[in-house]
């Protein structure tokens, strides 16, 4: 079931709702017992099949925690060690199996030239997402970091709708006290007003935003892989459309989720930041995936080492965790150099800040910020390209395409203006011009670049819904530290603020309506 699809907007989350609140008044067990099986009703609708995997996960990983909880102090350690290493090993065989196995086998195969049969394999949908979850609280149980919790409250902890498809990884700290909290049950009318405000304008960036943007990306790509070569401006265009689809398209689920959260009372973990103001890789990963960057750096990158034992070693642990982290995204080599490259950036970056210290300037001016996040822009957009390519030939040629190698091109409707222009005045310009472009829409179309354009003032100058809710603290994040960004919109329950949001939500509805439903892009992760 996806959150841009009437069935979940008019069907599931109304009954889920009302069934919260009937169920809360009689006694909050019983609404979150409801919200827990409401939550297994949302992953059944995908593939019933797989819920058993789901249930399965579960009550072996509150077993192990019970194990390891009642056997952490004392004589009996080694046991909670033992039942730790053995959860672990099974979740993430159990991980590997659906996710890497077939992968592993056609791999095999290409480097031993052999013929094993390959399976087909079927990712359950979300198992990356609960997997990391239930190993990160198993790990914090043998710590003494978790306090007491009940079976229904696990159960909700692991399959809480709202991130159960997409993220974010959830930790128990965050978590287990709200769903134990009674005024969780009880509706709060400003908690439902700033929900579904987020949850609409979140909807808005999928659907209006996301999806357009996609329409260009996959007609690139798709050529691409065909065999066609990109010019420049092709290349560019193709690559900016799907870095701000993915952009767009993984901040609308983002917002979609702590909105639909908030109307039960529940705030869900900041996991995106307007990460393209970056101004450093090291910035990116503190604002793009943050609770997956929280989780490779607690439980892969400091149990490596981390930076406690010289600089080379906190290096290779670096690009260690990434390449992790890229294979984490999914099971082919081009997620590999991704996670790869990305490795290499923060190499780069931490390697930089080490040498900038003993430079005679310490003061970063506006003028370096902003010519670091606009590096830090162009080589994100250049690893999205081995990210979304089917395989390295079509990740090269792109690159290639983005170094000028393939020539220069521009859409017919601009390329014959500036044709015509630079012959009148004598220039040599129009000879950079190629009127055989890519495909019909990147040639003819300049729609690909006003769209870039608008992208680009989106993402770099304006505020995120974080900040524009600000006000009502509507991430577990703001709860806590009591404050956040302040943007330059703000949101108010006024009259206007409903009749805008009302509007941009008929708009949904109707592209809805006239389009396919698509799913979100981390849905495959």
């Amino acid at each position: 079931m996806l959150f841009n699809s009437y069935s979940f907007l008019f069907i599931y989350l109304p009954i889920v709702f009302i069934g919260m609140l009937v169920l809360g008044r009689i006694r909050p067990v019983l609404a979150a017992c409801w919200l827990g099986l409401a939550s297994l009703t949302f992953y059944a609708v995908w593939d019933a099949r797989y819920l058993l995997l789901l249930l399965g996960s579960i009550f072996g990983n509150y077993l192990a925690g019970y194990l390891i909880g009642c056997n952490r102090n004392g004589p009996r350690e080694g046991r909670a060690r033992a039942a730790l290493w053995t959860a672990i090993a099974v979740n993430l065989g159990v991980l590997g199996y659906f996710k890497y196995w077939m992968f592993l086998v056609i791999t095999a195969n290409q480097a031993l030239s052999a013929t094993l049969p390959v399976p087909e394999i079927i990712l359950p949908l979300g198992v990356s997402f609960f997997t990391f979850t239930q190993i990160a609280f198993l790990v914090d149980v043998y710590r003494g970091e978790v306090v007491e919790y009940s079976f229904p409250q696990y159960v909700l902890f692991v399959t809480y709708f709202p991130h159960l498809i997409a993220g974010p990884v959830l930790h128990h700290k965050q978590m287990m006290p709200q769903f134990a909290d009674v005024k969780t049950c009880k509706i709060d009318y400003t908690n439902v007003a700033v929900g579904l405000s987020i949850f609409m304008l979140g909807l808005a960036k999928k659907v209006l935003i996301a999806d357009y943007f996609a329409e260009y990306a996959s007609r690139f790509f798709d050529a691409v892989r065909a065999g066609h070569d990109p010019r420049f401006f092709e290349s560019w265009i193709g690559a900016l459309t799907y870095a701000f689809q993915l952009y767009f398209d993984f901040s609308g689920y983002c917002d979609m989720a702590i909105g639909v959260s908030l109307l039960f009372n529940v705030r869900l973990p900041l996991n995106f930041n307007s990460p393209y103001k970056a101004v450093s890789i090291i910035d990116f990963w503190k604002r793009w995936h943050m609770t997956l960057s929280s989780f490779l750096r607690d439980y892969l990158y400091i149990p490596l080492g981390g930076n406690r034992q010289g600089p080379w070693r906190r290096y290779v642990n670096l690009l260690a965790t990434m390449l992790i982290g890229g294979l984490w995204h999914g099971a082919g080599w081009t997620f590999v150099a991704w996670g790869g490259l990305h490795g290499l950036y923060l190499i780069i970056n931490h390697g930089w800040r080490s040498l900038s210290k003993r430079l005679p300037w310490s003061v970063e001016t506006r003028m370096e910020r902003a010519a670091g996040g606009a590096l830090t822009f162009i080589a994100v957009v250049v690893a999205w390209v081995f990210f979304r390519a089917d395989r390295f030939a079509t990740a090269w040629r792109i690159v290639a395409g983005m170094l000028g190698k393939h020539g220069v091109s521009m859409p017919k409707s601009l390329g014959h203006q500036i044709a015509a222009i630079s012959h009148s005045m004598h220039w040599k310009l129009h000879k950079l011009y190629k009127s055989d472009g890519l495909t019909p829409l990147m040639n003819m179309s300049a729609m690909a670049y006003a769209m870039v354009g608008l992208g680009c003032v989106l993402v770099w100058f304006c505020p995120n819904l974080p900040q524009i809710f600000s006000e009502y603290r509507p991430t577990w994040d703001q709860w806590v530290d009591n404050q956040g960004a302040v943007g330059w919109i703000h949101w108010r329950p006024t009259a206007p603020w409903a009749l805008a949001i009302s509007a941009l939500f008929i708009v949904c509805l109707y592209y809805m309506a006239t389009s396919r439903v698509s799913e979100f892009l981390y849905f495959q992760f």
